[in-house]
């Protein structure tokens, strides 16, 4: 049997989550798999990078392109430009992309053009906001990959509604729960909360870093107005992404967010550190699409600040509620949360099971165009 060799794409913090299952797999299965890591930059700290990397178990990638930020356009531009020599070097069986970045569809767009097999893991799923750049790095990359690798079955809706061939669709479960389940128990030996003082305490867990949310002065204000309800009552801690910390300071928005009492601002946390942090909160609010999978699986209460998510699946049958950037939609369902004494039990989605890796495997060794 040939040795299929697969370049895995990697352009962002989550994106390594959805990786290191991929890769530990395919090195179990040495003989049926050669994975190749390939890194953007699309965005890079290198404390963040490598804390993730260590958690994770993930040597360092095999190839960094370094593209860094830019626009939309001149960061897609450049991984296309600096992505086509490693394919053209390396010449994969397939590219498998993950996830909904720049990276995602950039990568995917280099390899059809050369005729190189395209997966995409996370397929299928959608917001119907097509104002968000995810949305339409999702949208066309779902079009030109040769394998969709969806999580859950409303993605796999979608892409029948788009008319996408059957023959290209699998249901796989969630990537993203494959990490969590193997790293629940090793996160318990994390310092975080007690460094925090958090322990035995409640507390909220804030992820805040999407430009609708926080580049407009009066959102983020609007939002913070909620947060200082909210931490009035327990405290909040705000792991701050770079970038949002910038914008902060860009806003003159740092002074107001220093005074709010309660509200605790501290720098990014590793995988292991993080996973502790929102793992034993009792409320968990975010923008980001991976907390509310996890905080489902987790039977955490997730509170989505933004106006939509691309993964209803959360709201139908998990513990996220999509709130907004409304203040008093926000601080009203924090406080019915907080005021419901009953405790939320963990939800089961089908195949989030921590086995999707294996599945995509199997997959892509049966694959016949």
């Amino acid at each position: 049997m040939k040795t299929l060799k697969v370049i895995i794409v990697v352009g962002a913090r989550p994106n390594f989550v959805k990786a290191a299952p991929l890769v530990e797999a395919m090195k179990r299965r040495a003989r049926e798999f050669a994975p190749l890591v390939v890194h953007t930059g699309q965005h890079y700290d290198q404390m963040m990078s490598d804390a993730f990397l260590r958690d994770l178990e993930l040597p360092p990638p095999d190839v960094c392109l370094e593209v860094g930020s830019a626009s939309q356009a001149a960061q897609t531009a450049a991984i296309m430009q600096k992505f086509e020599p490693v394919l053209l070097r390396e010449q994969p069986d397939w590219v498998m992309v993950v996830g909904d970045v720049n990276s995602t569809l950039a990568c995917a767009l280099v390899a059809v053009k050369l005729n190189v097999k395209v997966a995409h893991v996370e397929a299928g799923l959608r917001s119907r906001d097509r104002s968000m750049p995810e949305e339409i790095n999702r949208l066309v990359t779902d079009q030109i990959a040769d394998l969709l690798f969806t999580p859950s079955v409303d993605a796999d809706e979608n892409l029948r509604a788009e008319g996408i061939s059957e023959t290209r669709i699998r249901f796989v479960g969630n990537i993203m729960i494959d990490s969590l389940n193997k790293y629940l128990e090793p996160a318990k030996s994390s310092t975080i909360r007690e460094l925090l003082d958090l322990t035995n305490k409640d507390y909220a867990v804030l992820t805040l870093h999407r430009p609708s949310n926080v580049d407009n002065h009066k959102i983020f204000s609007g939002i913070l107005r909620a947060l200082a309800e909210i931490a009035a009552r327990l405290p909040i801690i705000f792991p701050v992404h770079p970038r949002t910390r910038k914008t902060i300071a860009e806003l003159g928005l740092t002074e107001k967010i220093t005074k709010t009492e309660g509200l605790r601002l501290i720098e990014p946390l590793g995988y292991l550190d993080f996973l502790s942090l929102y793992g034993n909160a009792r409320l968990v609010l975010t923008d980001s699409g991976g907390l509310q999978e996890e905080t489902t699986v987790l039977g955490i209460p997730c509170l989505t600040l933004r106006e939509n998510t691309e993964r209803p699946i959360t709201e139908k049958a998990g513990t996220n509620v999509v709130v907004g950037a409304d203040p008093e939609k926000i601080s009203q369902a924090a406080f019915a949360i907080l005021d419901d004494v009953s405790p939320i039990k963990p939800r089961m989605i089908p195949l989030w099971d921590g086995q999707a890796a294996e599945r995509i495997l199997d997959a892509l060794l049966d694959y016949r165009p």
